[in-house]
């Protein structure tokens, strides 16, 4: 144990060495285009002095940034920090999951709602959103409930942050703080795109070990707004936290004009018996997937919400869907965990958090190759 120990010591300030020596282009320059690991690299230390997410080390600090503001803790214990640098660059970073059992309930609860719409906060406060251009477009409730809270204090910094002269902004987060970003980017860019944000904004998202944020056609549209290498969604290949939410498909999530909308049809024009076995076999495959999704609706949705309730007692949501088909989303930058990696940071059962943490994370950008 202390061997294993020793060896994660000493990747973590290898991983260090390997960032702290790649020449910086982040101060004295507007955003550019593509990914860059001294950009990735700032952001993940910003996610670090978070502070409260209890499984990243506390002993990486931004480098080209400073802290400016600290959000008030909102939601189901979300906050985000404001960073700067002197070149008149933000940075917009949200909190990862906490230790509170209430941040936990943001991420189990799952029921998918649409990409646009209106939510209630509180009696006082209504958030209308648009994520998506698409109808079919769906995103998880909890996480789309933590970016109607953090948005109120966002737009104000924004808004006052453009005033003196600040035209670049950063947007990310690591683990929930990343699936929390997709949404918030869509946000903000239809926000620019509707004319109620300045159109010489310039955004740039990177995602770390995030969560999937939504169905497939809130992905073709995020991916849509921010090609050409303005958003990044960065994972490690050992860390299942990107794997989830739990996903299952159906045929209703399929694009309208599809073969499997009416297979019945299509088992009428054959032969008996081979119509019947066709029948109960399709029947078979596609039951078990609609219940799956009915339940996840039950208790991702119903209950999960009703607990986010009693949080929130004005909070009124969206009508939840029959849909869990969650997807990975945006431009995927793969940290590949190779046999070496798993020398330094080997499986552990009783650490399930292990892939998950800021350390090995920055071990792979460091042998990421340019």
């Amino acid at each position: 144990m202390k061997y294993r120990v020793n060896i994660q010591i000493l990747a973590f300030f290898i991983s260090i060495f390997f960032i702290d020596g790649l020449s910086s282009e982040i101060s004295g320059q507007n955003l550019k285009q593509g990914f860059f690991k001294e950009e990735y690299a700032e952001m993940l230390r910003m996610a670090v002095a978070s502070a409260d997410t209890p499984w990243v080390s506390k002993k990486m600090l931004p480098k080209e940034f400073v802290l400016a503001y600290r959000s008030p803790v909102t939601g189901l214990d979300n906050r985000w920090d404001l960073w700067t640098n002197n070149q008149k660059t933000a940075a917009i970073s949200i909190r990862g999951t906490t230790g509170a059992q209430i941040s936990w309930l943001e991420n189990f609860y799952a029921a998918m709602i649409p990409a646009s719409g209106q939510l209630n906060l509180d009696n006082n406060r209504s958030f209308s959103y648009k994520l998506s251009d698409n109808p079919q477009a769906l995103v998880h409730a909890g996480w789309l409930m933590a970016t109607g809270f953090l948005s109120e204090t966002i737009l104000q910094k924004i808004d006052s942050c453009y005033k003196q002269g600040y035209h670049d902004f950063y947007i990310t987060g690591h683990s929930q703080g990343g699936a929390i970003s997709f949404l918030m980017t869509s946000y903000l860019l239809y926000l620019q795109k509707e004319g109620k944000l300045p159109s010489d904004i310039q955004f740039k998202t990177y995602c770390s070990a995030a969560p999937k944020p939504g169905n497939l056609y809130y992905a073709y549209d995020y991916e849509h707004l921010t090609q050409n290498g303005w958003a990044y969604n960065v994972v490690n290949s050992a860390d299942w936290v990107p794997e989830t939410p739990l996903s299952v498909q159906t045929i209703s999530d399929f694009n309208p004009v599809n073969p499997f909308k009416d297979a019945s049809s299509t088992f009428r024009k054959q032969k008996f018996p081979t119509r019947m076995v066709m029948k109960h076999a399709f029947r078979n495959l596609d039951r078990p997937a609609r219940r799956t999704a009915r339940n996840y609706k039950k208790y991702l949705g119903n209950y999960a919400g009703k607990m986010a309730a009693k949080v929130h007692p004005e909070l009124q949501m969206p009508d939840y869907l029959n849909s869990s088909n969650y997807v990975r989303t945006g431009t995927t930058i793969v940290l590949y965990a190779d046999e070496v990696y798993y020398q330094v940071f080997p499986n552990d059962s009783k650490n399930v958090f292990i892939h998950h943490m800021a350390t090995p994370y920055m071990y792979l950008l460091g042998k990421l190759e340019e």
